[in-house]
Formats: structure tokens, sequence, C-alpha cells
């Protein structure tokens, strides 16, 4: 995976966590916030950081801002501020913005202006935490317009049967991605078509939401 330069304006929870975990990833991060406390707490964590207003189209000049391969604008609940930066850092030549919007009015500004991708979190944990809740053992609810998502099966009626017999493709429209034997904890990434399950084994399965909800694994 190649090292990406990623820029995070706003270093509040959100913006934090996501920079903290790119960093985990491998990937360079710099952060910009105009709050001392918040660029103290980044400063052992993100690549770089920088306590600046990044209102101020200079300053982010200054800094290069349009080096950075992506840029995500995370600036609390201030649309004005929000709009205004993804102005500046599109007329600097930032290669992709991605920002978080805080209503849909927000969201159609900024789509307006041209960023990349416009995000609102809450919607976003909202919808796969609905999905969850009324699918039990649901892993990710992914936002196709097929309804897909990946739900985790523990082997009970399949016992003894092999992926080629169950015939979960042809049958149900759904594909076995990931498997993980009883009483393990690493999960492998290639099934067995012959190989008969064993009852407690798990099964991780990608397809229709509606499908899934109708194995009887």
């Amino acid at each position: 995976m190649a090292v990406m330069q990623i820029g995070i304006i706003g270093l509040g929870k959100f913006g934090y966590y996501l920079g903290k975990n790119l960093v985990d990833m491998g990937h360079q991060v710099l952060g910009l916030d105009a709050d001392p406390e918040k660029v103290r707490d980044a400063q052992n964590v993100l690549t770089q950081v920088y306590q600046l207003e990044a209102t101020d189209k200079k300053a982010l000049e200054q800094i290069r801002i349009a080096d950075m391969s992506h840029v995500v604008v995370s600036v609390g609940h201030s649309m004005e501020a929000s709009i205004l930066i993804s102005l500046y850092i599109k007329e600097l030549g930032v290669p992709k913005i991605w920002v978080k919007a805080v209503s849909t009015d927000h969201e159609k500004v900024l789509r307006r202006i041209g960023v990349d991708e416009v995000f609102i979190p809450e919607r976003y944990a909202a919808k796969q935490l609905a999905h969850r809740l009324a699918n039990p053992g649901l892993i990710e609810f992914l936002p196709m317009d097929q309804q897909v998502a990946i739900k985790e099966l523990t082997v009970e009626a399949w016992a003894g049967k092999t992926l080629r017999q169950l015939a979960l493709t042809g049958t149900y429209g759904v594909q076995v991605i990931a498997y993980r034997l009883a009483g393990e904890s690493a999960y492998s990434y290639i099934p067995k078509a012959d190989e008969p399950l064993r009852q407690g084994d798990f099964l991780v399965v990608v397809g229709n939401e509606k499908n899934l909800g109708e194995l009887k694994p």
C-alpha cells in the first residue's frame, strides 16, 4: 500500500481519531487546528501538527497544503468556516477534498463548490447501528444500491456439509469471503469448497441484506 500524504483540518474528536487511524495504517498525516490544546494533544500522534487559523488562505499556502494528496475538513459545527476553508484549499490546488457536513443544506453547498466527498458521520453511524440492531450478526452494512451487507454466521445446521454442497451463491446469491474454525481466533480468506463444516465454525458472508437474513446456518 502506497504511503499517502493526508491533511486534516480540525482536530476535534473526529479529526483526531481519523488522523490516528491513518497514522496507524502507515500514512503521513498533517494536522491543523487553531486550538492550542488540541494541537498539543495531537503532537505525539500525528506526523506533523500546526496551530493556525485555517480560514487564513495565506497561512494554508505557507504550510504547502496543496502538497497533500487528500485534505479532510472537520471543523465542528461552523458551516461558514467549513465552506470557506474548502473553497480556499480547492483554489490552492488540493487534489482530493473530503468535508464533514453538519446538515443537508451544508452538504448541498459543499457539493456545489465542487468538493470530492461530503460525509455526515452521525448519519452513517446511525444507519450502520440500525441495520446491526435489526439483523443480529451483521458486521457492516455497505451503502450500495442493492442493500449489500457483510454478516458473520455460526455454523449449526450446516455442520457436516461442504460449501460446494450448500451452493450459497447459486441458491441465495451470497458469497463466503472468509471463515474461522471453531476454537480458533484467526480468519482465513480462501474458503475450501470441499471441506466439511463443523458446528461452531464461523463464516463471513457478503450479499443482499434480505438474502442474508434468510440463511439458517
